[in-house]
């Protein structure tokens, strides 16, 4: 299993560009060896900027957008034009602003309800990528305060999941129906990458990377890809503790 790298940078903005840098790389890296870069990106605020800065000319002009193709972690069940959309987060920052084909961008159906829209994304992963679990290039992740990722919460049977690669999911507290990967799938990829920036992020940073082992508790402890890279992004504020 791959232990975590961090790598620390003097503030979020760092820590944005040094994450638009590694999609350069990934992406270009990828598609000279397999002719396609699959990338699943998160939600949540704080990869906003970084997202933005693959629309920038600097390093947009670098990427193959010919061969990427986006995939999404995980995604509320609501329209793709809703504010709590993954999606549209993604659309504003930087889709509609690069020459991406449209079919390269393979969106959850939030607008569905969340099994239809799990069973659908499963089917889009298996035509994409065949039988089995899929193998992306980077799964991008965030760590929610209960450190949750994509939206595999704590106590969820979830973290148990072995068979299925999407499904269905609800933030209870919200009782907010969601679709999401499972951590084979993320365990599969080549490169996970957790973006972690801001003094809110130094808590749970701390507890999920040098805190007692409790997976079921603190779900972003079971990221372990078996022999792909696996990258904290952070900023000194959320690295503060470590």
């Amino acid at each position: 299993m791959s232990e975590a790298r961090i790598e620390v940078h003097a503030d979020a903005h760092a820590a944005a560009r040094a994450g638009a840098e590694a999609f350069v790389a990934e992406a270009r890296a990828a598609v000279e060896a397999r002719g396609r870069f699959t990338v699943a990106l998160s939600g949540g605020t704080a990869p906003r900027e970084m997202y933005a800065l693959y629309a920038a000319e600097e390093f947009a002009s670098r990427i193959p957008w010919e061969g990427v193709h986006l995939f999404w972690g995980d995604e509320r069940c609501v329209p793709p034009r809703h504010p709590r959309s993954n999606f549209a987060v993604a659309w504003e920052a930087f889709i509609r602003r690069v020459p991406i084909p449209e079919a390269n961008v393979h969106r959850i159906l939030g607008e569905m309800p969340a099994e239809e829209g799990a069973a659908q994304y499963r089917d889009e992963l298996e035509r994409v990528f065949g039988a089995g679990i899929p193998r992306f290039d980077v799964i991008h992740l965030g760590v929610g305060p209960d450190a949750h990722t994509c939206s595999l919460f704590p106590f969820s049977d979830l973290l148990r999941e072995r068979e299925r690669t999407v499904a269905p999911a609800l933030l209870r507290e919200l009782g907010e129906p969601r679709v999401t990967f499972t951590f084979p799938v993320v365990n599969a990829a080549r490169r996970v990458e957790m973006f972690a920036v801001g003094a809110g992020k130094a808590g749970i940073a701390w507890q999920v990377l040098r805190g007692p082992l409790d997976p079921f508790r603190l779900p972003a402890q079971n990221v372990r890809p078996g022999d792909g890279d696996y990258v904290w992004i952070m900023d000194e504020a959320a690295a503060v503790k470590l």
